[in-house]
């Protein structure tokens, strides 16, 4: 029981710090998408700068890549535990008179989530390599935001990527303050965390679907 009892909680631990890396990766993500909004030069030198780093990609991104199939294969384990555990309880307790939507369904949340990186790798990832490895085209340090702006025209994209935010807002509204309480922060910073989590699972998506939904509008 002992043993069981260390595994589950490694395994928690791991989906937490897992969860706080890519946190981590959202916000930096966003910070130099955000740019592209107010300054086509700024958005261009950091995008250049982060695609031909050799630390960001020999090192870094191989990391969050691996950080991206750890965290959701291992969301996927525990949830199908977590819904074990759940079906022996059903007699005597009513699972969904404890816990909310987000913390019973972060599966659903988190395979829509995975989907639109698919998505998001097939217009820039994808892309990018063949630029850079394939073809080997000469670099243009000029190219980056004309790119992204182009991939914003479709309206059918456009709406996905909005649809795609909104559960990743719904993901994080539990998984980002759940990521704390499984390292232990349960103490008197509690309440400010949980409500630095939900700002910050509300604004940062909004703020992605407010540059998909500028870059559509102002493409034209």
């Amino acid at each position: 029981m002992s043993a069981l009892i260390k595994s589950s909680l490694a395994r928690k631990y791991a989906m937490a710090l897992s969860g706080l890396f890519l946190v981590l990766f959202l916000f930096q993500h966003f910070t130099i998408n955000l740019t592209s909004v107010f300054s086509e030069t700024v958005f261009n030198e950091l995008s250049h700068f982060m695609g031909n780093n050799p630390l960001v990609q020999f090192a870094l991104q191989p990391v969050l890549i691996f950080g991206v199939i750890f965290h959701f294969i291992m969301g996927f384990i525990l949830d199908l535990k977590n819904r074990s555990a759940r079906s022996n309880k059903y007699a005597t307790n009513n699972g969904a008179a404890n816990s909310s939507w987000m913390s019973r369904n972060m599966i659903i949340s988190g395979a829509v989530v995975l989907s639109f990186l698919g998505l998001h790798f097939y217009d820039f990832w994808f892309p990018e390599m063949n630029y850079k490895y394939i073809e080997a085209l000469p670099e243009n340090p000029n190219r980056y935001f004309e790119e992204m702006v182009h991939k914003f025209e479709n309206p059918i994209r456009v709406g996905l990527y909005v649809i795609s935010f909104g559960f990743l807002a719904l993901h994080l509204m539990h998984g980002f303050s759940s990521s704390f309480q499984s390292l232990g922060a349960n103490n008197k910073y509690t309440r400010a965390i949980k409500g630095f989590t939900t700002a910050f699972a509300i604004g940062i998506p909004l703020g992605f679907v407010f540059i998909a939904l500028f870059h559509h509008l102002t493409a034209f």
